[in-house]
């Protein structure tokens, strides 16, 4: 058995390219709507709120303005808040909570902030001029309950059709995860925290 020469292997190749290309063009014909999607990010892997600063990116780029709730992060300085900063009326950013729940150990101020939270939120659902919201980690806002799931399922099911919301945190509620269009969980395979390498400038704020 004689061994394919190169020319051989590159029109197998492209002729599978153009099979796979014709099933894709007729795939993307069939896709014709539009909505203003519900998009969770969870799960115990880094990269939630990473991953919806880069949607936040993506639509600066193309015009659009943005809000955005921070929970829980409140004492946190990041790098992402940096950047934001510098486009003006383009962002609306508020930061919320005193730092994750071990920190603070105040049930009590935790649920308040939280409230203060949800206000801001239901302030920038209700802003017809913002393209899409980040609620970075309501998901550990929900764990606990600070604020109550059916509540927050009732404003999230009330925003407009063209509005995108992202949401972020570990634990999910399953619900959430119903109500939502697209759910990414983030599994963690290594991470350099477990050989004793601190959180750093850049990668995790």
């Amino acid at each position: 058995m004689t061994a394919e020469s190169e020319d051989e292997i590159n029109r197998r190749h492209a002729e599978k390219m153009a099979k796979r290309k014709e099933v894709r063009a007729r795939m993307l014909a069939e896709k014709t709507g539009e909505k203003g999607l519900l998009i969770v990010h969870t799960g115990k892997g880094k990269g939630k709120s990473t991953a919806a600063f880069g949607l936040v990116l993506r639509a600066l780029g193309h015009g659009k303005r943005v809000g955005i709730v921070q929970f829980v992060k409140g004492r946190w300085a990041s790098g992402e808040r940096n950047v934001l900063e510098r486009f003006g009326d383009q962002v609306t950013l508020k930061v919320v909570g005193e730092g994750f729940t071990w920190e603070t150990q105040d049930r009590a101020r935790d649920m308040a902030m939280a409230r203060v939270g949800i206000e801001a939120a239901r302030a920038m659902i209700a802003e017809p001029t913002l393209d899409l919201v980040v609620l970075d980690e309501l998901n550990i806002v929900l764990r606990y309950d600070y604020l109550p799931l059916d509540e927050v399922r009732a404003l999230l099911a009330g925003r407009r059709a063209g509005l995108h919301i992202v949401i972020t945190g570990r634990n999910a509620k399953p619900e959430l995860i119903e109500d939502a269009d697209l759910v990414t969980e983030m599994v963690e395979l290594k991470h350099p925290f477990r050989a004793g390498i601190r959180a750093q400038i850049g990668i995790e704020f």
